[in-house]
């Protein structure tokens, strides 16, 4: 399967670059046949970290737009740690959106993520389990931070 093609088809492409770490832990940790990759959040061009609470400074479908963001640069580490190529199946995401108390779609959110995955992979790979949580900030202010479990091939 061509990863590149099917990100191409969305008018998509993965960062130069995966997102160096901002403070003391690494982008990724394999285990056995798991990759564990650290929380990414939404960048721009530039790699800056795109600032915002949902529903106060960005609406509901930019942070879906953000959330997609942060799927490529998770696909970023994988592709610079292992290659796309070696994903055996999406396991699992932790989503955490930067939301006021009263906000309630956080899947909605997350939603922008796990539906590149699923492009990415196709259903039988991408299909993954999830939790989505609200929290008051997120580091730096961006709008989503996302981690994520992949089993590899061997």
């Amino acid at each position: 399967m061509d990863h590149e093609a099917k990100l191409k088809e969305l008018g998509l492409q993965l960062p130069a670059r995966a997102p160096a770490p901002v403070a003391n832990y690494v982008p990724a940790r394999q285990v056995g046949e798991l990759l564990y990759v650290s929380g990414q959040g939404p960048t721009d061009a530039d790699g800056k970290g795109l600032r915002g609470k949902v529903e106060v400074d960005v609406d509901l479908d930019e942070a879906r737009r953000r959330a997609q963001l942060t799927a490529l640069n998770i696909l970023a580490v994988v592709h610079e740690y292992c290659g796309l190529g070696r994903v055996a199946a999406v396991v699992k995401l932790l989503g955490m959106v930067n939301a006021p108390p009263d906000f309630s779609k956080h899947p909605l959110v997350i939603d922008g993520c796990s539906d590149l995955l699923v492009h990415v992979f196709g259903p039988e790979i991408g299909s993954h389990a999830r939790s989505a949580v609200g929290l008051g900030s997120l580091p730096g202010g961006i709008t989503v931070e996302i981690e994520a479990i992949f089993a590899l091939k061997p």
